[in-house]
């Protein structure tokens, strides 16, 4: 009996060695050769911006919030001092994309360049005119200097809407200074460099605590402008759709995820302000919320007028550009189409 036990044991060892159909011989095989899949490697892209400003706060969310990571991208952020130097490096290829004003993209267009905008962050101008403790009125400023970011940026176009609103000619009734970012049109304003400059939370609450006064809210009027987009040559564009694509849905997600997660958002916003401290970043963060960003970022070609009339009075190259040639909503469109801004 044992002897007969025996062989059978034999056998049916022998037989799940050669592929016996018993359990041993369908499972061993196969947990031996099983592998994880790899994941696929993120798709790397440089993303330029050229202020610090809650405009940017997508850009930022996406990043701190592992949004760009989930999306399949390797996201390197550079901060650049300005919208023109933000666009110079786009056009070097020293940068894949970046973050600018709708001005820009038109400049750029009217020197040749071709580019397309797949996404318009800020939809409206999210300015304050902050003037100096002296100064009451708009009109007060005749003859005194105004700080921009560069001639033809999006604050020098809101500066001008403001000033021509006023009664004011902006080429002959003040002198407009060029100073870059935001940061620098502040720190021009602390040191009496300047009289006033645009300017929006949380500086604006900054300057109000040190005297400074709003003598006009363009924000309040929701003036439609291509004030922050997100560009890129046309032929990277063209070559580079996934990337394209997956940053757009990073951004729509961002708006979203911010408006659930607000004390995480303001931490955000802070470090990148360099500051922990200072006030007025819950009021700063709730105005981008409920005032500036928009769940889908279509890059609207009327949302560009404003900008192309006020540098064609400059630059008549300018108006013959037909803005539907450098804006791209396709992408926006595909995220919305996924429910992309419900997530």
């Amino acid at each position: 009996m044992f002897r007969s036990l025996g062989i059978v044991m034999t056998l049916t060892l022998v037989s799940a060695a050669c592929g016996g159909s018993g359990p041993a011989a369908t499972s061993a095989p196969t947990a031996a050769i099983a592998t994880a899949t790899p994941a696929p490697a993120p798709l790397k892209v440089k993303l330029a911006y050229g202020n610090i400003s809650g405009d940017f706060m997508p850009v930022w969310v996406a990043q701190e919030a592992g949004i760009y990571k989930k999306n399949g991208l390797e996201v390197e952020l550079i901060s650049i001092d300005g919208g023109a130097r933000t666009m110079a490096a786009i056009l070097s290829g020293d940068v894949q994309a970046g973050v600018v004003g709708g001005a820009e993209s038109l400049s750029a267009t009217a020197e040749g360049a071709s580019i397309k905008t797949f996404a318009v962050l800020v939809p409206v101008f999210p300015y304050l005119l902050m003037a100096a403790p002296e100064i009451k009125t708009v009109a007060d400023l005749r003859g005194k200097k105004i700080g921009i970011s560069s001639v033809g940026g999006s604050a020098d176009i809101a500066t001008r809407q403001v000033l021509r609103d006023s009664g004011l000619d902006p080429d002959k009734d003040v002198a407009l200074i060029s100073l870059g970012s935001h940061a620098q049109r502040t720190a021009a304003l602390f040191a009496g460099a300047i009289q006033a400059a645009v300017d929006d939370p949380p500086n604006t609450t900054e300057l109000t605590e040190k005297g400074f006064r709003s003598v006009y809210d363009l924000a309040a009027k929701r003036v439609a402008s291509a004030q922050t987009t997100v560009v890129a040559k046309a032929d990277y564009v063209a070559a580079n759709k996934e990337v394209i694509q997956r940053l757009t849905d990073s951004f729509i997600e961002a708006v979203a995820w911010t408006k659930k997660n607000r004390p995480e958002a303001e931490k955000i916003m802070r470090k990148y302000f360099g500051n922990s401290t200072k006030p007025g970043f819950t009021e700063a963060l709730e105005f981008f919320i409920n005032e500036v960003h928009v769940p889908l970022p279509f890059p609207r070609p009327e949302l560009w007028v404003t900008a192309q009339v006020e540098l064609a009075k400059r630059n008549p190259k300018v108006k013959d550009i037909d803005v539907r040639t450098i804006v791209d909503a396709s992408f926006v469109q595909s995220a919305a189409d996924r429910g992309v801004d419900k997530r």
